[in-house]
């Protein structure tokens, strides 16, 4: 089991004007599997991908990543285990626009403390996986949508993480790329990446082999 998250709540706000936003969450993510946690606007899936991605805390229930509960951890500790445990996948790519794409794949290495000549022979490494390595010293604006997801899903393999977690990785994608993009993620989950991508679109969700349905805060499992 590499996510065990059980009795989760999440509220906003404080005293009479607290607002549910998760509801009695519980999710088992065995390692290796491939989930889509599919919803609408305002259902509830980002504040979970923010809780299980541990960029937020929840008010309460219990989250074990990897065998660590993580509501016990400083805020120190926390971020090792984003830096070391969870690759994160965005829509709007996040890549930095002045640093090359080899740079922008190596950037998680620089936090890890490791050598620049360690750090650009694993960041080239990651960038031959996703098909770029011909892309190493361009720039994000001389890349198309597609090659930045690409150097973004690179850069958040790069530390080899438990965890892949993919905030609507094609929703800034043509539907050419983004069909690449998914089969990336096919990709590495056959070579045995753990991936949990977050969703509103039924087509991409699809594509894992798991779907969980989350709707004002509560989840369901089942056919689309």
């Amino acid at each position: 089991m590499i996510l065990d998250l059980q009795n989760i709540y999440k509220n906003y706000g404080t005293g009479q004007v607290e607002v549910p936003a998760l509801k009695d969450v519980c999710l088992q993510v065995e390692d290796g599997e491939y989930i889509a946690i599919m919803g609408p606007s305002g259902s509830g899936k980002s504040t979970l991908m923010n809780i299980i991605g541990c960029l937020d805390r929840a008010t309460s229930g219990t989250y074990i990543l990897d065998g660590e509960d993580i509501s016990t951890l400083s805020e120190n500790k926390l971020s090792e285990v984003r830096l070391n445990k969870i690759g994160f996948v965005f829509q709007t790519f996040q890549l930095l626009p002045q640093e090359t794409a080899l740079d922008n794949v190596a950037l998680p290495l620089v936090y890890a403390g490791l050598s620049k000549a360690e750090r650009q022979a694993r960041a080239m490494e990651s960038l031959k996986n996703v098909g770029l390595e011909d892309r190493a010293k361009f720039y994000p604006t001389q890349l198309s949508g597609g090659q930045k997801q690409r150097v973004a899903i690179a850069r958040a393999m790069i530390n080899n993480p438990k965890v892949l977690l993919a905030d609507e990785p094609t929703g800034a994608l043509d539907q050419s790329s983004g069909m690449q993009v998914m089969e990336l993620f096919q990709q590495l989950n056959d070579q045995g990446a753990t991936v949990v991508m977050i969703t509103h679109d039924a087509n991409v969700a699809s594509n894992a082999r798991r779907i969980v349905k989350i709707v004002d805060g509560m989840l369901s499992e089942g056919a689309l």
